[in-house]
């Protein structure tokens, strides 16, 4: 069996884990393989009924679509088939990690399963504290120090040697994807203050009224809402540029990525048609796809196909940031956290809620007078907040 198209457009994935050992029976409802695409993991089912008699790479190998993965011996063999004579040696079963079972399969992310495996502990013996169940990285910890939390060391106790960890999976998708933005586009980043005392306000009123509406507003639905406001002005910095064919795409459709912190590492779901949403759906979609991302049930669509994106920190903000482009897009606004700072106004200093937009935008097909004025325009709105509500 040949490693399958796991994506439109996805030429080689990396094997995450095998769900099978040589010598093992499968039929066409076995998983037999996780891999993981610059978009998503994906499970791969048996095509036949068999036994499994050789693999093809291991766990961190990244493999050419269409190359050999698995071998199989069925019960159906071609009339045309010659006699052997001498009968195939099969490969040795590969042994178990020290402390894995089988059993049923537990619920977790392609990393804790490989970090599972690193510290020989059963997953199937682990309580997920996670959604639905599934297998975080802190309940790793709990089982490999026994629920006890670790106490400070001695520094006789402390190994002077390091402990490297080969790097795999989404993280390793995470380097090579920000080291090739860093690398090919020359960054230009804008930062600005934004009073958003009377959003807040808003904010606030709202959410006194959203138990029958089964959502909260959080500062991103009224930031993507402005930005969709301010592309629509500007339309070229919502848009990807193909360096290699020298083409700049714009977009009327405002997807907006979401940069989502996860067990995993950062994955960037979208939001949808944002230009189509009011303030209410919009806080509804953009919770929805970050917590698909946070608990691994995001799809390969809801994890591609964005045109601008929004990065934050939350409560952590800090000041300012230089947030990297989401390639192949020219813009990215990132969010910085929201302080009472004492504003000049009318001779006096007053306490208002203020908070800083740091964004970045790709040199080449954006000026820094386009860039400037796009922020300012997200900045307007932010800071009258009833302009989220005019529709054109």
């Amino acid at each position: 069996m040949k490693l399958p198209d796991v994506g439109e457009g996805v030429a080689e994935a990396e094997l995450v884990e095998w769900m099978v050992a040589v010598g093992d029976s499968v039929t066409p409802d076995t998983v037999i393989a996780e891999v993981l695409t610059d978009k998503a993991s994906v499970e791969i089912s048996a095509p036949v009924d068999g036994q499994v008699i050789e693999l093809h790479g291991e766990p961190g190998d990244v493999l050419a679509v269409g190359s050999v993965l698995i071998g199989f011996e069925t019960d159906d063999v071609p009339a045309t088939a010659e006699p052997v004579d001498e009968p195939a040696t099969q490969p040795t079963p590969p042994p178990e990690p020290q402390g894995l079972t089988s059993g049923a399969r537990a619920v977790a992310a392609p990393a804790v399963r490989a970090r599972a495996k690193e510290l020989g502990i059963d997953l199937a013996a682990v309580e997920g504290s996670g959604p639905d169940g599934r297998v975080m990285h802190h309940d790793l910890d709990q089982a490999s120090t026994g629920g006890a939390v670790p106490g400070r060391r001695s520094p006789a106790a402390a190994s002077d040697r390091g402990h490297a960890t080969p790097v795999r999976g989404v993280r390793r998708q995470i380097a090579q994807r920000l080291s090739s933005a860093w690398r090919e586009i020359p960054h230009i980043t804008y930062v600005e203050a934004v009073d958003v005392t009377e959003l807040e306000h808003l904010r606030a009123e709202l959410n006194a009224e959203s138990e029958q509406r089964g959502v909260r507003l959080t500062t991103l639905s009224f930031l993507a809402r402005a930005m969709v406001i301010a592309a629509a002005d500007q339309p070229e910095l919502n848009a990807h540029y193909d360096h290699e064919n020298e083409v700049l795409t714009t977009f009327d459709a405002v997807h907006i990525g979401i940069a989502t912190q996860t067990d995993s590492g950062l994955r960037v779901p979208v939001a949808r048609h944002c230009e189509a949403r009011g303030i209410w759906d919009l806080a509804a979609e953009i919770g929805r796809v970050a917590q698909a991302a946070r608990d691994g049930s995001a799809t390969r669509h809801e994890l591609s196909g964005s045109t601008i994106t929004i990065t934050s920190l939350g409560a952590m903000g800090g000041i300012a940031t230089t947030p990297i482009i989401n390639r192949p897009e020219v813009s990215i606004i990132g969010v910085n956290k929201i302080e009472t700072r004492p504003v000049w106004i009318d001779g006096a200093f007053q306490p208002r809620k203020m908070m800083n937009l740091s964004s970045s935008f790709d040199h080449r097909m954006v000026d820094g007078w386009d860039a400037a004025r796009f922020v300012q325009r997200i900045k307007q709105v932010l800071e009258t907040p009833a302009l989220l509500f005019v529709n054109d």
